[in-house]
């Protein structure tokens, strides 16, 4: 098998194979012309034939020279092509980022990432799928998406995480619930009251924190009723069979059935992270975190 040529040969042959005039090739290449005349020699010893035959009058293309030409100018455009499309993957601007993200990032999080993001990327793709927390901590590891908005904190040496929102948590409840005679609640309140909660299957991440938080007060979260979807639970909550925990950023789109009130304690948040893969440096990645991280609420 030979030895490929150099590029800057196969360059030279393509240029004087184009004008067919060593001074107007050289001045094409800013080369001298014996430098020129060099390359082309050189080019010829290494494959082994001629491609060029030479007069004093004129400089003609041998039947393998144009053989050589139409082939190698297509293989050269490619090589062009291929270096300018990757650096524009080097530069973020083409390629795909592939984002998890859970229900409370669904509402403000993850679409205002991506709107901006798109405005400043149309070139790169975008993959949305909707997981759980504890999915998108396997999936991630497997590089299965590339970055995902999940409920934290979260340490994982495998990867990178910041975060996005913390939000104090409310007590959502039925339109004739006694509690909104008051302007807020206390986690005492919640106490002896009926609670509906996300279930485990779907929830689970949240819950977790949940009775984290209010067991450190002394407060143990027995759900009276629980569901899989936030209409669900909505729902429950509006026909007055209990009340439930959201956090602040999804109060707004609660609907106009329920109410809700603020819980007074400093320890009580949802806290919403960013995470993704400390191995996975690619540009069109790091430039969505960058975006994710500057616009979070």
């Amino acid at each position: 098998m030979h030895q490929l040529p150099d590029t800057a040969l196969l360059r030279s042959f393509v240029t004087v194979a184009q004008e067919l005039n060593f001074r107007r090739a050289a001045d094409r290449l800013a080369l001298d012309q014996s430098a020129l005349s060099r390359r082309i020699q050189k080019l010829e010893t290494a494959l082994g034939y001629a491609l060029f035959e030479r007069t004093t009058r004129e400089v003609a293309l041998t039947p393998a020279g144009q053989d050589f030409h139409r082939n190698i100018s297509r293989v050269l455009l490619d090589c062009s092509r291929s270096i300018d499309e990757a650096r524009r993957v080097a530069q973020g601007q083409v390629g795909r980022v592939r984002i998890g993200y859970m229900a409370f990032a669904a509402t403000e999080l993850m679409p205002k990432a991506v709107a901006r993001f798109r405005d400043s990327y149309p070139g790169i793709a975008l993959e949305l799928r909707y997981m759980r927390t504890q999915m998108q901590k396997i999936a991630i590891v497997n590089d299965e998406i590339d970055v995902g908005f999940m409920i934290g904190p979260y340490d994982s040496r495998e990867c990178h995480s910041v975060t996005l929102a913390s939000d104090r948590l409310y007590a959502v409840m039925s339109r004739q619930h006694h509690l909104l005679r008051q302007p807020a609640v206390e986690p005492a309140d919640l106490a002896n009251e009926p609670l509906i909660l996300g279930n485990m299957a779907e929830w689970g991440e949240y819950r977790f924190r949940l009775e984290d938080q209010f067991g450190q007060l002394g407060i143990s979260l027995e759900p009276a009723l629980e569901a899989s979807s936030t209409l669900a639970l909505i729902g429950l909550v509006a026909a007055g069979l209990g009340i439930t925990i959201y956090p602040e950023s999804l109060i707004g789109f609660l609907g106009h059935n329920v109410e809700a009130r603020p819980i007074l304690h400093p320890g009580l948040h949802s806290v919403s992270v960013l995470v993704w893969k400390r191995n996975n440096r690619a540009r069109a990645l790091m430039n969505f975190i960058d975006i994710a991280r500057k616009h979070a609420t």
